[in-house]
């Protein structure tokens, strides 16, 4: 019976059988307050500085290009999903798909952290991309205060995204590396996730901001 009661038990609660929050966890939504702090003072500077230059800011929005923008952000929405789907995964301990990889229903967190890596890997290539064009059209950090304000507000996210490519690595290697899968590896993936899911938060409201509110 003892034996029956531990193989139903999810991964995240294998090896020690965790009721109590972990510390991790909690230490990591604590941080993402502090930063989500930072990122308000980030609005807060837009906003303001927007207010005394109405013109400046008609002007160079009219050089955005919202549809690619919008593909870019679609992808790092839809990249919150497949990052979940690979918790579910870590939740009820499988760590690789089962069958053919065509088979999603059957993949595991690798297969779900390795396609939001992809994606996340996309939106950076697509901001890049997105920069290069707004340098050669003179939208640059000392031309003007929205040059300075629209790179400073994106170029932070755009770090704190790669900081989360990174995060997903680690995940991966410590799958291929450990023996068995235990409950500290899907804590660390269900960290990850928290974290993933608030850069794609706060670009939401750096895509409405900064591309739809005219």
């Amino acid at each position: 019976m003892a034996t029956t009661a531990t193989a139903s038990l999810p991964a995240s609660r294998l090896h020690g059988q965790h009721d109590r929050p972990s510390m991790v966890a909690v230490g990591t939504i604590i941080w993402l307050s502090s930063e989500l702090m930072f990122f308000a003072a980030l609005f807060a500077s837009y906003f303001t500085i927007r207010s005394v230059s109405p013109d400046m800011w008609a002007e160079n929005t009219a050089l955005l290009n919202v549809p690619f923008a919008s593909i870019n952000t679609t992808i790092l929405v839809l990249s919150s999903f497949t990052c979940q789907l690979g918790v579910f995964a870590a939740e009820r301990g499988q760590v690789g798909r089962t069958g053919s990889m065509l088979k999603v229903s059957g993949w595991g967190l690798r297969e779900w952290f390795i396609l939001t890596y992809i994606m996340g890997a996309i939106f950076i290539g697509g901001q890049a991309l997105e920069y290069a064009e707004l340098i050669h059209e003179g939208v640059t950090i000392p031309h003007d205060g929205y040059g300075t304000m629209f790179y400073l507000t994106t170029g932070f996210h755009g770090i704190h995204v790669t900081g989360g490519l990174i995060a997903f690595l680690f995940v991966l290697g410590r799958t291929y590396l450990a023996k068995r899968f235990t409950h500290e590896q899907a804590v660390s993936a269900i960290v990850v996730s928290y974290y993933w899911h608030f850069v794609d938060v706060v670009w939401i409201g750096l895509f409405a901001t900064i591309y739809l509110v005219k």
